[in-house]
């Protein structure tokens, strides 16, 4: 009696196994196995550890695979010599406006960044709208990932108005309404500019009531703190205290100690203080530009109590001598509840001028204000009035006023992150679309890079990117970004850690950086060696407290 006959797909079988390995990786008729394939590359996974020689697959926008992968893809990287890093996240982002008009973040991605973080001035839209701004985004398409919070002067204005008072108990039950509508509607946390009036009129049991608000969502309390100069750790404990009352994570922007004096002193004591609040279980973190000046609106050189009521205010009084001569008294001698940045700048030779918003201004741009005082035959601090109420919109400077070995102390704290505090660029080469000429616009992720590891090895390689990649994304409550894991969402960015440099400088600040080859959102190449591909894979990153109704927007 004859055997019976194999079953089909016992042969099948059989005739796969004596493919060749290769073929069989194509899948059926030869179609690759992934979508992309980063071949022989150094892989920093971004926890920290030590890169490893590897290929990485890629597949339905996850990692698929790392190690040896005899699989094709249908888009094939070589990587050899360059390293592949988990893209890096942009902690303090400025874009959420931006990204209406232009979603493709070009001056973001060309130095390696593929999530953003936004909204230090809060959300682009009122509260009841951000479910759906946010949907827009994703109907026009954006390049980037990106997430942002909502700022508490969003909630104050509505109720109060630009005013110097404290909410009633009413107002305050209207205010927390607001910001919980925020959080339902995919916001991340509340964020706070406290320098800047109105919100620098709320006191800090103000800002605990909201952040108890944020925190029962699962949000994160994210602060430009009060004071980043002489009085900047007694800011810090305001922003420790807000965030243990207030039962949620404490989030400090582009932490510095901008105030000469404390150089060299202050920096350490902030680390204590951070540590201290850590060590009881206070979950404290801070993000950082590297970068010896910052940059803002001029207005900021005003006293706070001159701009209650908003801009025409502030104008009318600007135009009075007797104001004049007070606010340039307390520039000299202080003000209650007002941040001196022109101390802070040591000066008004450390202020520049950089966006006049007036054409007849414009000659004076990339000048300090003493140069333009002298040039225009009057006072610094009326030059810098008169430059103010003469714009048509914020005028914008940049201040000199943090000293280098203060931002490596930083830099070695295990946890800071990094942030550009700028925003993505309306055109290629153009400013951020604040309007504000800062190298941080487009170089400040390569130099951390170039400067802080390869020259002044202050923080080693594993070190940088982690700082980059998987701290800020554990910061966020992003699980699945920030590392390369095989089932985490495929953000790459391929660099070349001998050539890579930012290029911008105060003088040209809008320059792209070298050494970043290729950089990928979501499993999709947006950068090609410098070209973006037009590509736009980006997604929403919504906080925890976005409720379904919102998310069906």
């Amino acid at each position: 009696m004859r055997s019976p006959m194999p079953r089909r797909p016992a042969l099948l079988a059989l005739a796969l196994l004596l493919l060749p390995a290769a073929a069989r990786a194509q899948g059926p008729a030869g179609v690759p196995e992934y979508d992309v394939v980063i071949r022989n590359g150094r892989v920093l996974d971004g926890a920290g550890n030590p890169w490893i020689a590897a290929d990485v697959a890629i597949k339905d926008g996850r990692f698929a695979k790392i190690g040896r992968v005899t699989g094709k893809g249908r888009l094939e990287l070589d990587a050899r010599g360059h390293y592949v890093s988990p893209g890096w996240i942009d902690m303090m982002d400025q874009s959420g406006g931006a990204l209406l008009v232009n979603g493709l973040a070009e001056n973001k991605l060309r130095e390696g960044v593929t999530t953003a973080i936004g909204g230090e001035g809060g959300t682009p839209v009122p509260a009841e709208s951000i479910a759906d701004y946010f949907a827009r985004l994703e109907r026009r398409g954006i390049s980037i990932n990106f997430g942002s919070y909502f700022n508490e002067a969003q909630a104050r204005v509505p109720v109060l108005g630009p005013v110097a008072r404290e909410p009633t108990p009413a107002e305050l039950d209207s205010m927390r309404h607001i910001v919980a509508t925020a959080m339902r509607q995919g916001a991340m946390g509340l964020s706070t500019a406290l320098i800047y009036p109105p919100l620098s009129y709320a006191k800090t049991p103000e800002l605990i009531e909201m952040a108890k608000v944020a925190g029962a969502y699962g949000g994160i309390y994210a602060s430009h703190m009060r004071d980043e100069g002489r009085g900047v750790l007694e800011a810090v404990r305001e922003a420790i205290e807000i965030g243990e009352k207030g039962g949620l994570p404490v989030e400090i922007y582009h932490l510095k100690v901008a105030y000469q004096p404390g150089w060299g002193v202050l920096m350490a004591k902030v680390g204590a203080l951070v540590d201290s609040a850590r060590a009881r279980g206070v979950d404290v973190g801070a993000d950082m530009y590297v970068y010896t000046a910052g940059g803002t609106g001029l207005e900021a050189t005003i006293p706070a109590w001159a701009h209650e009521g908003g801009v025409d205010s502030l104008k009318a009084r600007l135009a009075r001598p007797d104001v004049r001569a007070r606010l340039k008294r307390e520039i000299r001698t202080g003000s209650p509840g007002w941040w001196n940045i022109v101390e802070a700048a040591g000066g008004w030779d450390g202020v520049v001028l950089v966006n006049a918003r007036n054409p007849e201004n414009a000659r004076f741009e990339q000048k300090t204000l003493t140069q333009i005082a002298k040039e225009w035959g009057k006072d610094p601090a009326d030059a810098a009035f008169d430059l103010v109420a003469q714009g048509k919109g914020r005028v914008l400077a940049v201040y000199h006023m943090m000293g280098e070995p203060d931002i490596e102390t930083a830099l070695r704290f295990p946890w800071t992150s990094i942030g550009s505090d700028a925003g993505s660029a309306l055109e290629p080469n153009g400013p951020d679309a604040i309007g504000l000429p800062h190298p941080r616009s487009y170089g400040n992720f390569p130099r951390v890079i170039a400067r802080y590891v390869r020259e002044r090895h202050v923080l080693t390689l594993p070190e940088a990117i982690r700082k980059m990649t998987s701290w800020p994304a554990t910061r966020m409550r992003l699980a699945d970004r920030g590392v390369i894991r095989v089932g985490a969402w495929a953000d790459v960015t391929v660099f070349d850690y001998d050539t890579i440099k930012d290029n911008a400088t105060y003088s040209n600040p809008n320059v792209y950086p070298d050494g970043i080859d290729y950089v990928l959102v979501n499993g999709e190449l947006v950068i090609d060696h410098g070209r973006h591909t037009g590509a736009r894979p980006g997604k929403v990153l919504r906080g925890p407290g976005a409720t379904t109704a919102a998310l069906a927007n």
